[in-house]
């Protein structure tokens, strides 16, 4: 029996948005009805190296199938200058839940950014208004590349608004998207006026205020990923529907994680966590909302219903590098 070895480049191809949403909004479902193991994130801190290591470990049982794996995870901000490598390496091990066998071990940081924006691409069908059209990006970096992606999965996109203040990214990005969707560049506000938006920035000082989105704007907030990390203004927190994917995780390291801590916000000004909209115990979007937030701060078993989708379609076309890494009877 061997393992599949798949690369940044099989994984992009493998886990395709198309079958990474569904896999993604089945994960939720899991989690929210208790059929998922998701022990906390645990760290190790390298502060001599200006870095930190992170393990994901989950297991999901959606009923149809189950899987189960772990992503090692790294931020290191000084790596793109010193090391020529990038600030976030990431790999995932993806085993079988009843033998333990390591089915696959793939690359962590493509399978991050499929499951990112499938994630935003969920709560979006459940809270943006169903004609939405439009969609606005703040911050061209990668991630805004599979928001797009994503999200055009479960509405029917044709104009994007894209924010940056690197004039170049906004470029690559136009050209990018610029023979499938009407796509221009402009300010956050006028990003923030389109049906969906999504802030996929690191910055620390809200840059998007209640006056920059519109009266139904359906916003994913997907930037803050650490403690002092806060992209949405508390005037348009306290204004919005907020749902959350965790309240943990939110609440140490989401988008409202600093007006959480300072008392600005509390428990009772979140409507409820995205999984409560997948099994129907919450309502989605009404005649009567106005502005929602989702706040995003990525979960393990997101990474293990992507790594399913990434395998299942890879063996099926028989794509990556199969490596006998364990030896076993008969082999």
């Amino acid at each position: 029996m061997n393992t599949l070895l798949l690369d940044s480049g099989e994984v992009d191809e493998n886990a395709r948005m198309a079958d990474v949403v569904p896999a993604i909004e089945e994960a939720f479902e899991a989690y929210e009805r208790g059929n998922a193991q998701m022990p906390p994130k645990s760290y190790i801190d390298l502060p001599q190296y200006n870095g930190d290591f992170r393990s994901m470990p989950s297991y999901l049982d959606t009923g149809e199938w189950d899987a189960a794996g772990v992503k090692w995870v790294n931020v290191h901000p000084d790596n793109p200058d010193d090391h020529g490598l990038p600030t976030v390496l990431g790999t995932m091990i993806y085993s079988d839940p009843e033998t333990a066998f390591p089915l696959a071990i793939m690359d962590g940081t493509a399978l991050t950014m499929k499951r990112t924006g499938a994630a935003a691409a969920v709560a979006t069908d459940y809270l943006a208004v169903e004609d939405a059209t439009s969609l606005g990006i703040v911050g061209a970096g990668v991630q805004s590349y599979t928001q797009l992606e994503a999200i055009s999965e479960v509405r029917p996109i044709e104009e994007v608004v894209v924010s940056d203040l690197d004039e170049e990214r906004v470029e690559r990005f136009v050209e990018t998207f610029g023979d499938r969707f009407d796509v221009r560049a402009g300010s956050i506000s006028e990003a923030g006026h389109c049906d969906v938006l999504s802030t996929v920035t690191p910055v620390e000082e809200p840059i998007v205020g209640p006056e920059d989105v519109g009266e139904r704007t359906h916003v994913n907030a997907i930037g803050a990923d650490a403690e002092g990390k806060h992209e949405l203004a508390d005037d348009l927190l306290l204004e919005a529907t907020i749902v959350i994917d965790d309240h943990e995780q939110c609440t140490h390291s989401g988008e409202v994680n600093v007006p959480y801590g300072e008392g600005v916000l509390s428990d009772d000004d979140i409507y409820g966590e995205i999984g409560q909209l997948v099994v129907g115990d919450l309502e989605g979007r009404t005649d009567g909302t106005g502005v929602t937030v989702f706040d995003s701060t990525g979960l393990a078993i997101q990474d293990v219903a992507a790594a399913h989708v990434a395998y299942e379609n890879a063996t099926e076309s028989d794509d990556g590098y199969a490596f006998g890494m364990i030896e076993t009877d008969g082999q």
